[in-house]
């Protein structure tokens, strides 16, 4: 089976791709994974380190061809506060459980959780559900005290140039506004969230 083994961040295709992957968020977190492009190509994904792969990405084959990266929409759960203020207390919860956040610049994206959900609307704040790329903060694997040696899931660069949110935000606001709850046992002024964010790994 012919290799992937290099990865072009964000390129620009001049020409169409061999073929196109599309990846949820723990695909394209891996070093090493067999993987079917939507018109047939089989390849193995074969990188000396796991690299957080991006949609807009190329994946290079032995032989030049690429692989274009798309990133596959996720059920999610887009959480809207009344203030900024009032977002990061929400946060502060959500970190505080080590769950995987994307941070908009008005919101926050997490995977849908029905507890979760009951949770943050309990707070006060208003979901969303919605279907978008999932990107969160940190890749959700930049917790140094774990380190992942298995060959589908190692540490990834998790440098700024993946904290870029903005191009994923679609703009989906037809999902279902609920009225809430008073606002109670959220008061943590002088809690700091520096959790990073843990993923469970399958």
């Amino acid at each position: 089976m012919i290799r992937a083994t290099q990865v072009k961040g964000q390129h620009r295709f001049t020409e169409a791709p061999a073929d196109t992957v599309v990846l949820d968020f723990d695909d394209r977190h891996r070093r090493r994974m067999a993987m079917t492009g939507t018109r047939g190509l089989e390849f193995l994904l074969d990188l000396e380190q796991a690299v957080a792969l991006r949609g807009g990405d190329a994946l290079v084959l032995e032989d030049g061809r690429l692989i274009e990266v798309v990133a596959a929409a996720e059920p999610l759960l887009e959480i809207r506060g009344r203030d900024p203020h009032h977002l990061v207390r929400v946060g502060w919860h959500l970190g505080n459980r080590h769950l995987p956040t994307q941070i908009l610049a008005k919101a926050l994206r997490i995977r849908r959780d029905h507890v979760i959900e009951a949770m943050v609307k309990g707070l006060g704040a208003r979901v969303i559900e919605i279907e978008a790329p999932f990107d969160p903060e940190g890749g959700a694997y930049a917790d140094a005290g774990h380190a992942h040696g298995h060959d589908d899931h190692g540490h990834h660069d998790h440098g700024p140039h993946h904290h870029d949110y903005g191009h994923h935000d679609h703009g989906h606001d037809h999902g279902h506004e609920h009225h809430h709850h008073d606002d109670e046992h959220c008061d943590h002024p002088d809690h700091h969230h520096g959790h990073k964010h843990a993923h469970d790994h399958k």
